[in-house]
């Protein structure tokens, strides 16, 4: 692939609104916060942003609100190098919200409203097919409707873009979703649902992505935590260990991850190569705050492996 290769991603916008809690609320139970912001995310969002601060030519397809944070967001995507004319403005619904809840171990808990995430249906991907024909690849994750991931796959296929699908959030797909997946990079929890197979060791990933393999999907990516990833070609797989940095919070380490890993094989990385610049810029994303603003820049996650060497 040339250093020029283009990258398409299809996906969720967001606002997020994170607090910093002691411990995560039980039923009934008020605590008091620590810290509070809002910051912008969204799966397809924060992976635009990681592939756009990594140095990718890409073009994002996702749909704002028709309010002030929308417009905000749009001019922020703009900054982060990123092609913003398939993001449309939907009149009359708000600009996609998640609300996190970080404890004191960095963990969170996500509750998501979708607002114009909804209106990107088959008919928004249609009009932006000419975006996904002329990409080397397109990134996907599942905060969008499932028809619509579904149909910019297909549309992928039919111009042989590769297609790259995050299975987040966790749910069971379609065999014919599937079969149109080159890369897949589920976490452990998705991995299972996707499967099946309960993720708690080597053996059983190398288990998950030999499930995986079987439904038409070449190269498996399971990522595991502070464990690293479990990397299957073809039913070819070994571990490969991430970074231990000081984490402060999880928020779009795997969405981070995901944006690097796609950059780097669109610029010709090998794949062992590729998944260790994702892991640095994760391992980068994890010792800062929020969604997108702890997304790193490329000559962060350069200044950063020549670190490890």
């Amino acid at each position: 692939m040339s250093t020029h290769a283009k990258l398409a991603v299809l996906g969720s916008i967001n606002a997020d609104h994170i607090l910093n809690l002691a411990h995560f609320p039980r039923p009934g139970e008020t605590v008091i916060g620590k810290q509070y912001q809002i910051a912008f995310g969204g799966k397809g969002a924060n992976q635009a942003v990681a592939a756009g601060r990594a140095g990718a030519e890409i073009a994002f397809i996702a749909c704002v609100g028709a309010d002030d944070i929308g417009e905000r967001i749009r001019q922020q995507l703009e900054q982060d190098r990123i092609d913003i004319a398939p993001v449309e403005t939907v009149e009359g619904e708000a600009t996609g919200v998640a609300m996190i809840f970080v404890n004191a171990e960095g963990e969170n808990n996500i509750g998501i409203y979708s607002g114009a995430n909804a209106a990107l249906t088959p008919a928004c991907v249609a009009r932006h097919q000419q975006v996904i024909a002329e990409a080397d690849a397109l990134l996907m994750q599942l905060e969008s409707p499932l028809e619509s991931v579904l149909a910019a796959a297909e549309i992928a296929r039919a111009h042989h873009t590769q297609v790259i699908l995050n299975p987040a959030p966790a749910t069971q797909l379609s065999d014919a979703l599937l079969s149109h997946i080159d890369i897949i990079t589920p976490n452990e929890t998705e991995a299972e649902i996707l499967t099946g197979i309960a993720v708690k060791n080597d053996d059983d990933a190398a288990r998950a992505a030999a499930a995986l393999h079987a439904k038409g999907i070449n190269t498996v990516l399971i990522t595991l935590g502070r464990r690293g990833v479990w990397l299957s070609v073809a039913g070819e797989g070994e571990r490969i260990p991430g970074f231990s940095v000081q984490s402060v919070d999880t928020i779009a380490a795997g969405d981070t991850f995901n944006g690097a890993f796609i950059t780097a094989r669109l610029e010709g990385m090998a794949l062992r190569e590729a998944v260790r610049f994702a892991h640095a810029a994760a391992a980068i994303a994890v010792t800062r705050p929020g969604a997108q603003p702890s997304v790193p820049w490329r000559t962060e996650i350069d200044a950063f492996l020549l670190q490890q060497d």
